[in-house]
Formats: C-alpha cells, sequence, structure tokens
C-alpha cells in the first residue's frame, strides 16, 4: 500500500532563502531565533528552557536548518540517531505567501506576479469597494488599511457592531481580508460577502479572500473564531493532487488545504481547528486512509497564532506539542508510506513587522525506502511535489526533481 502523508508546519522557515535580500528579509530564521530565545530564557510563558523537539531533530531537522544557515541551532547538534532523509528548499514562487508556497510545493510554482495593495492606508480603490458594497446592499465599510488581524478587531469591532458595516483589510500578503461579527453579522453574510469580493476583484489578480469572522462583546474578549475560510484563486495548472485524484486516487484535506487549492484536486474536506484537533484528524484519515491516499494537512496555528503575533513562547509551544505527538503518526506508518513534513514560507517572530518572511522551509521525509540521509538544498519547493508524483508513479510534473 503506498500512501502520502503531508504535515506542513505552516510558516515553519529554518533560514534566510537566497534572495531574501529582495524582500527585506536577510537575517530572518524562524526556527532559529525561536531556539536562542528558548535558550537564552526568553521563551519561558507556558513552557521554559532550551527549545525540545527530540523527535524533529531525529527526521532530521537540526541538520537541515544546519545546512541551511551553516550553524546548528541552539539546543541542536550532531549528536543524534537519524531515521530521516532530510533537506533544504529554496523558493522559485515569486512571493513569499501561502498560495505561492503551497502550490510550488505540489508541483505548480508562481511565476507571475500577484496583485497587491500596497497603500497601507485608504488601501483599496473606491470603484472595486463601491461594487462589493452595491451587490452586497450595505452603505459603507471599516478599515481600508494594512493591519494585524487582532489589532484592527480592537480597533473598529465595536464600530462594527454598532453600524453593521465589515471590516476591510490587507497586508504585504495579495489578500482581501473581510472581518465581521458572527452573531450581529452573520457568518453566512461574511460568506456571501466574501463570495461577492472573490468576483469583483478578478481583473486585480488578488491570490486570496478571507473570511474573518469573530466573535465577543467588546475590545477586551474579541476574538477570531474558527469558522474562517479562504477563497483562493485555482491553481494554473494541474497540481500533484489533481493527478493523483485523475488516476483513481484519493486526496483528503485536513484544515485548510482544500481552501488555498480552491478545492481543486480534493476529494474529501476535513475541517479542524487547534494543533490538537488538526493532528487528532491527521491520524484518525491516515488510520481510514486506503491504498493511493494523500493526506495533507496545515497546522495554521504556527503562521496564524505565533508567527504573526510575535508571539515567540507561543510558537515554541506550539511546535513542543507537535514533536511529542509525532510517535503517534510514525507509529501508523506502513512499508509502502511517505511522511513529509516542510512549511510554506516563514514568519519569524522576533523578525520587525508581522509579515511573513523570505526562508528556506524544511523537507523531512521518512519512509518510501528513503535513508536517513542528506537530501542537500533543493532548488525549489516542486521536488515535494516531483516526489510523490514518482511515489505513486504518476505522470511527472513540469517541475522540481525528485528525491524518491
Amino acid at each position: 500500500m503506498k500512501r502520502t502523508i503531508i504535515m506542513m508546519l505552516d510558516s515553519f522557515g529554518i533560514g534566510a532563502a537566497g534572495d531574501a535580500a529582495k524582500f527585506g528579509d536577510v537575517g530572518a530564521d524562524t526556527f532559529g531565533h525561536i531556539a536562542k530565545a528558548c535558550a537564552e530564557g526568553r521563551a519561558d510563558i507556558g513552557r521554559q528552557g532550551p527549545l525540545k523537539l527530540p523527535n524533529l531533530a531525529r527526521l532530521g531537522l537540526g541538520h537541515a536548518a544546519m545546512e541551511s544557515t551553516g550553524a546548528f541551532a541552539p539546543g541542536f547538534n550532531d549528536n543524534v540517531e537519524l531515521i530521516g532523509a532530510y533537506g533544504y528548499a529554496q523558493e522559485l514562487s515569486s512571493g513569499k505567501d501561502t498560495p505561492s508556497g503551497h502550490w510550488e510545493m505540489a508541483g505548480v510554482p508562481v511565476l507571475f506576479d500577484w496583485g497587491y495593495f500596497s497603500d497601507h492606508q485608504n488601501s483599496f480603490p473606491k470603484e472595486l469597494t463601491d461594487k462589493i458594497l452595491a451587490r452586497a446592499g450595505l452603505d459603507g465599510f471599516l478599515g481600508n488599511c494594512h493591519a494585524s488581524g487582532t489589532t484592527i478587531l480592537e480597533e473598529l469591532g465595536e464600530e462594527h457592531m454598532r453600524t453593521g458595516q465589515p471590516i476591510f483589510y490587507t497586508s504585504a500578503d495579495s489578500v482581501f481580508q473581510i472581518a465581521c461579527h458572527e452573531e450581529t453579522f452573520g457568518l453566512d453574510n461574511l460568506y456571501r460577502l466574501c463570495e461577492i469580493a472573490r468576483e469583483e476583484l478578478e481583473p486585480y489578480n488578488i491570490g486570496r479572500v478571507i473570511a474573518r469572522p469573530f466573535a465577543g462583546s467588546g475590545p477586551s474578549d474579541f476574538a477570531r473564531t474558527g469558522n474562517r475560510k479562504d477563497y483562493s484563486l485555482p491553481p494554473p495548472s494541474n497540481t500533484v493532487l489533481d493527478k493523483l485524484k485523475e488516476a483513481g486516487g484519493e486526496v483528503v484535506s485536513v484544515g485548510k488545504i482544500a481552501d488555498i487549492y480552491a478545492y481543486c484536486g480534493i476529494t474529501k474536506k476535513v475541517k479542524a481547528n487547534g494543533l490538537e484537533a488538526l493532528f487528532d484528524a491527521t491520524l484518525a484519515e491516515v488510520k481510514a486512509a486506503g491504498d493511493n491516499t494523500i493526506v495533507f494537512t496545515n497546522f495554521v496555528d504556527f503562521d496564524s497564532h505565533y508567527g504573526h503575533r510575535r508571539d515567540v513562547a507561543g510558537y515554541a509551544k506550539g511546535l513542543e506539542y507537535f514533536d511529542a505527538r509525532l510517535p503517534e503518526m510514525l507509529a501508523l506508518l506502513g512499508e509502502g508510506d511517505l511522511l513529509i513534513l516542510t512549511a510554506d514560507h516563514g514568519c519569524d517572530p522576533t523578525w520587525p513587522g508581522t509579515d511573513h518572511t523570505r526562508e528556506y522551509v524544511p523537507v523531512l521525509a521518512y519512509g518510501a525506502g528513503l535513508s536517513a540521509t542528506s537530501l542537500g538544498q533543493r532548488n525549489s519547493f516542486a521536488d515535494i511535489g516531483q516526489s510523490i508524483a514518482s511515489h505513486f508513479k504518476l505522470e511527472p510534473m513540469a517541475y522540481g526533481e525528485s528525491f524518491i
């Protein structure tokens, strides 16, 4: 039986990529800086001491990061019995956003430029927002700026509840985000508004519209709920997910994977929120998965809860939780299974600002006859998709080199 399990640690970069200067990210290192903060006692909130990731280390994380940056991260060294193949990948795509990273690792790099709303204030063209409001029957909106998703709730959440006007905001990514209160505005109304925005944004080539529902009675307790939904453009060509589906295989999305690929190549979607629920759902789907199946999970908390919020201690605690549960996954794998752990970009919680960082990502692979050895630098995330195609004996992808 052949299966592939992809565990995407969203934003878990391992050092500034070779082209980081283009993005202002020279020196960024999500993993390395978290490990350094832990070793120096600056991440002792809800956890203590050096970063402890013994299972990821056995799969080659420390070694991959050493090859990426030239030195072992604090607390990691060569004194470990490796069980997995390990490497680090440079992104070929032009951005450092979620769709680009995900599509590229599935064999379809983004070789065009996304549209962006680059102005930090008055970010959106009036003709665009006028069309969205007219179709939705709304008389106005709030925001119209670059913002942190949590800060903007503190600033505008009460006004939104009082006026019924949605909050429109963006970031350095190719996104149009809409925040609305689940009860006073209504979840279905928010989703419909996002669908309208998705259609009106077609000429602007924006990668995602993101529904950001929240709950609470005031700034002190406003919080995003688990009903986020992403409305992505479809990949420009068939990914390895599409190819497996067309060959009669199954592709199971856990978390937001289906949204990121605009449901292309997905045969089953499983909803889960939070690291624990996402890990539980992944284990359940692997237990149920038959031959020729991909189980693909995005652990979004690393990005949305910790990276963007610059929460070093929270990121470290999340990594340690993930690591502690890895033996449960390894115990489910059969002889023909392939486990891949990777990321889609960086989001260094020690870096200035709140945006993603252009970094190498880990490529940790276990099973499928791979020996515990270095895979070296991979020149594209597409090497992952090409390897999955090779594993399932599918037609080769147009990009990437297989390490299978």
